[in-house]
């Protein structure tokens, strides 16, 4: 019984230390990760190990997992522009890392490279952009400043082997003073447009008044031109049309009995203006 105690002792530690051997050999390497490799006595080794299960000697060799995906960071700054107004900035990039470059990043940087970079070379960008434009030209060139940025911050990243998909102003704010001078000025211009829109319905008025003159004077001339051609015939015209329209209100009033005659077998208002 002893004897046997023993074997199974002998052979049971010897296997507890290969199967743990053999657990801390293997590793795994999960979608959108990748490995660095460092061994104790030649440093990091250069091969990028993709995804899948791989085999590593234990304590001699070390696996470092790299997050590849592209991620979102947001770095923001206060700084002043070209006219010394204090301007708030956020800037939002999307970023990896140079995936055939993660040996250097590790050595240089560490896992923890766009903690360390990001938020520097992002500063460093946005201070001296914004410096080279006035408040105003900020808001009136947000697209030109914004392209600015991001070929400069494109450019610094690089030299970090950082890849940056993204890059964009999402928040933009100034001072109180210059808001408030913004403010004004654009009630300013309100203003200035209310009173050119008065102006403006003031000169059509005028000239619709101008317009309507001449054409009263040049229907007065015309009918003027008209009597004066006709003699009284059209004296005589419009008096039968005025009896005929008398004539016609009078006969729908219930209290008319009789339409009196204007003498001499004349209709009414057919004598109206003869001696």
């Amino acid at each position: 019984m002893a004897a046997s105690l023993n074997t199974i002792y002998k052979f049971a530690v010897p296997g507890a230390v290969l199967a743990s051997f053999i657990s801390n050999s293997i590793y795994d390497v999960k979608g959108g990760t990748r490995a660095v490799i460092f061994n104790r006595y030649s440093g990091v080794q250069e091969e990028v190990v993709n995804e899948g299960t791989h085999f590593l000697v234990p304590w001699l060799q070390k696996a470092i997992m790299f997050d590849v995906r592209t991620k979102p960071r947001t770095i923001g700054t206060t700084t002043g522009s070209k006219d010394l107004q204090m301007v708030s900035l956020t800037l939002r990039v999307l970023h990896r890392p140079e995936v055939q470059a993660l040996p250097k990043i590790y050595q240089n940087l560490g896992p923890d490279y766009d903690e360390r970079v990001l938020p520097s070379i992002g500063n460093e960008v946005l201070k001296a952009i914004v410096a080279q434009f006035d408040a105003a030209e900020l808001i009136t060139q947000r697209e030109a400043v914004s392209n600015r940025i991001r070929t400069d911050l494109l450019k610094r990243a690089k030299e970090f082997n950082i890849a940056l998909e993204d890059v964009s102003i999402t928040h933009m704010t100034f001072g109180k003073e210059f808001t408030k001078a913004v403010e004004q000025k654009q009630i300013a211009q309100q203003d200035a447009e209310r009173a050119r829109f008065i102006v403006e319905r003031a000169e059509q008025e005028r000239q619709a008044n101008v317009i309507r003159a001449e054409g009263e004077a040049e229907s007065a001339e015309t009918i003027s031109k008209a009597i004066a051609k006709a003699g009284d015939g059209l004296i005589q015209i419009r008096k039968i049309e005025a009896a005929k329209e008398i004539a016609h209100t009078l006969a729908g009033n219930p209290n008319v009995a009789y339409l009196p005659g204007g003498g001499k077998g004349t209709s009414l208002l057919m004598n109206v203006g003869r001696p």
